[in-house]
C-alpha cells in the first residue's frame, strides 16, 4: 500500500508538471501567435538570425516540440523553405534548455509553493474575465503555477523513495557503455511516453537532486530525451507536403547524429560541463544537468550549421518527391493532431489551399477575357470548353474538401478570434466556388453564341472588354489580399469597385432593351444579357469575399 501511494503521489505531480507546461505553452502561444508568425517571416533571413529565431521562440513558449510543430506547419504552409526551417529547428533544441535553468536555479532553492498558488490565482482570475485581452496571459501563468506546485509536489514525493525502490536504477547507473546506452534509451523511453524532452529534464533533474541518479546517468538521460522529443515533429508530419515531411526528417536527424557524436565523447562532454560550472558535482548536480543540456545543443548546432544547404540535398534524396496527384485530383486531408498539435499551423495549411483555389478562379476568369476577346471557332473551340470543364470540377473538389477541413479545424481548441476567422474561410471558399460555376457559365454562353453563329454589333462586345477588366481588377484585389485582413479604407475601395461594376451593368442592360425595342435578334440580346449579368455576380461574389476578410480578427495582415 505505502508504494501504490508513492507510486501515485509520484504520478499526480507528474500530471501538475505535464498540465502545467502544456497550459503555459498553450496561452503563451494564444497570445503572441501572429506576432510569432511575423516574427518567423521577419528573422529566417540568414542562418544566424533562424538559429536566435528558434532560440528566442522556444525560450518564450517553453516548449521545443510546440516550435518544431509550428515549423512543420509553416514549411507545408510555403511561409518557411526547408534550408530556413532548420535554424530554426536548431535553435529550438538550445530555447528547450531555459526550462532546465529555470528548474535548476528555482526548483530546489525556494519554496516555489509559497508563489505557485498565488500565479494559479492571479492567473485564473485573469483568464475567467470574458473578453478579457488577458485572457491568454492568465491561462499561461495558470500553467507556470501548476508546473511549480507540480515541481514542490514531486520533490516531497520523491523522497519517500528508497534506495531499494529504484535498485534497477543503482545497476544502470553504473560506469560503462551498456549503461550510458541505457540511459539514452531511458530517457528517450520516458520523452516518447509523456512527449516533452523539457518535462523528462524536469524529472531527472528532481530524481538527481535527491541522490537517486549518478551524474553520468543523469547526462545519458538528457541524450536520450533529446532524441525522444522529435516525435511530435514526427505525428505532424503525416498527411503534409513533401517539404514539411522532410523539415521533420531534419528535426530527427539532426538530434539522432547529435547524441550519436555526444556518446562517443561522453568522457571528455562530462569533463568540459565540470569546468564549466562552478562548484563540485554532488554540491551542484541540478547545474551541472542543466549545463550539460546546454553544452550538447550549442555545440550540435555550431557543428552543424555550416552545413544546412547540404543537410537539405541529402534530405531531399533520402525523401524525395513522389509522382504528383493528376492535375484534375484534388485531395486535402485532416490529420488528427498530436499532443502538440498546433492549431495555427492547421489553419495556415487552409489559407495555402485557399490562396491556390484563388488562383484557380482567376485563371478562369483570364480565359474568359481571353474568349471575349477572340470570340471565334478558333478562340473558343473544345479544347477551350475542356478547361473550363476541369477547373470548374476541381473547384467543386476543392470547395469540398477545403470546407470539411476547416469544420474539423473548429472541433480543435482555439480562441474566438481564430473561430471567426475559421467561419469567414468557410465563406470565402463557397464565394470561391460559385465564382468559379459563374465563370463556367460565361464560357458556355461564348461557346453558345459561336455555335449558333448569333451576331452582335462589334460596339456592343467591345463595351464587354472594359466591363470585365473591371471585374478582372476586383479579381486582382482580391488575390493580393486574400487571407488577409482588409483595413476600413480598402473594403471602401472593395465597395467601390463593386458600384461600378453595377453602374456599368445598367449601362449595358439598358442599351441591350433599347436595341430590343428597336428590332434587334431577340436570342442574342438575351444571351447578351446573361454575359453581363453572370460577370455582375462575379463582381458579386468578390465584394462578398472582401467583407468576409474584412470581418476577420487579428488587426494585421496574417
Amino acid at each position: 500500500m505505502e508504494i501504490a501511494a508513492v507510486a501515485f503521489s509520484l504520478l499526480g505531480s507528474l500530471g501538475f508538471v505535464l498540465h502545467g507546461m502544456k497550459m503555459m505553452s498553450d496561452g503563451i502561444q494564444k497570445s503572441a501567435s501572429t506576432n510569432l508568425r511575423r516574427f518567423l517571416a521577419m528573422m529566417t533571413g540568414n542562418r544566424v538570425l533562424a538559429v536566435l529565431t528558434g532560440t528566442l521562440i522556444t525560450a518564450i513558449i517553453q516548449s521545443s516540440s510546440a516550435t518544431t510543430v509550428m515549423v512543420v506547419s509553416f514549411v507545408d504552409a510555403g511561409l518557411l523553405t526547408l534550408e530556413q526551417s532548420m535554424g530554426v529547428i536548431f535553435g529550438a533544441n538550445i530555447g528547450t534548455t531555459v526550462t532546465a535553468w529555470i528548474v535548476s536555479l528555482f526548483g530546489f532553492k525556494f519554496k516555489i509553493s509559497l508563489f505557485a498558488v498565488p500565479l494559479f490565482g492571479v492567473g485564473f482570475f485573469a483568464s475567467a474575465i470574458r473578453r478579457s485581452k488577458w485572457k491568454n496571459a492568465g491561462e499561461a501563468l495558470m500553467g507556470f503555477g501548476l508546473l511549480f506546485l507540480g515541481l514542490d509536489l514531486l520533490s516531497s514525493a520523491i523522497p519517500k523513495i528508497t534506495a531499494d525502490d529504484v535498485g534497477f536504477l543503482t545497476v544502470l547507473s553504473g560506469r560503462g557503455v551498456v549503461n550510458m546506452i541505457a540511459g539514452i534509451a531511458a530517457g528517450l523511453v520516458i520523452t516518447l511516453l509523456i512527449h516533452s524532452s523539457a518535462a523528462t529534464v524536469t524529472i531527472i533533474l528532481t530524481m538527481a537532486n535527491q541522490g537517486l541518479l549518478t551524474w553520468e546517468f543523469s547526462a545519458a538521460m538528457v541524450l536520450g530525451s533529446n532524441i525522444g522529443t522529435t516525435i511530435d515533429a514526427v505525428m505532424a508530419s503525416f498527411g503534409v507536403r513533401i517539404n514539411a515531411k522532410r523539415a521533420a526528417f531534419v528535426h530527427v536527424m539532426f538530434n539522432v547524429a547529435g547524441t550519436v557524436i555526444a556518446a562517443f565523447f561522453f568522457r571528455p562532454l562530462l569533463a568540459l560541463v565540470d569546468v564549466l560550472t562552478p562548484g563540485d558535482i554532488a554540491s551542484s548536480i541540478t547545474a551541472h544537468i542543466a549545463m550539460l543540456h546546454t553544452v550538447f545543443n550549442v555545440s550540435c548546432t555550431i557543428l552543424f550549421l555550416p552545413f544546412t544547404s547540404q543537410i537539405a540535398r541529402l534530405t531531399e534524396k533520402i525523401i524525395p518527391q513522389k509522382e504528383a496527384l493528376p492535375p484534375d485530383v484534388y485531395k486535402f486531408e485532416f490529420v488528427e493532431p498530436g499532443p502538440r498539435g498546433n492549431v495555427e499551423g492547421y489553419i495556415m495549411r487552409a489559407e495555402k489551399e485557399i490562396a491556390d483555389m484563388t488562383k484557380v478562379a482567376t485563371q478562369m476568369f483570364q480565359r474568359i477575357q481571353t474568349g471575349l476577346r477572340n470570340r471565334n471557332a478558333e478562340g473558343i473551340d473544345a479544347k477551350y470548353m475542356e478547361l473550363f470543364d476541369r477547373d470548374e470540377n476541381y473547384a467543386d473538389s476543392m470547395k469540398m474538401e477545403i470546407s470539411h477541413y476547416l469544420v474539423r479545424c473548429l472541433e480543435l481548441p482555439m480562441t474566438e478570434r481564430l473561430k471567426t476567422n475559421v467561419s469567414a474561410m468557410l465563406r470565402i471558399v463557397t464565394d470561391l466556388e460559385e465564382m468559379t460555376d459563374e465563370c463556367m457559365s460565361v464560357a458556355i454562353l461564348l461557346q453558345k453564341s459561336v455555335e449558333k453563329n448569333m451576331a452582335f454589333n462589334p460596339e456592343d462586345i467591345d463595351s464587354l472588354i472594359p466591363y470585365s477588366d473591371l471585374a478582372q481588377d476586383f479579381l486582382n484585389f482580391i488575390s493580393e489580399n486574400i487571407n488577409k485582413r482588409l483595413s476600413p479604407e480598402q473594403l471602401d475601395l472593395a465597395e467601390e469597385l463593386e458600384d461600378r461594376i453595377d453602374d456599368f451593368r445598367e449601362s449595358l442592360r439598358k442599351r441591350a432593351r433599347r436595341r430590343l425595342e428597336e428590332g434587334a435578334n431577340v436570342r442574342s440580346e438575351l444571351l447578351y444579357i446573361d454575359l453581363v449579368r453572370h460577370i455582375e455576380r462575379i463582381g458579386d461574389r468578390a465584394f462578398s469575399i472582401s467583407e468576409s476578410l474584412a470581418a476577420q480578427h487579428g488587426g494585421e495582415a496574417r
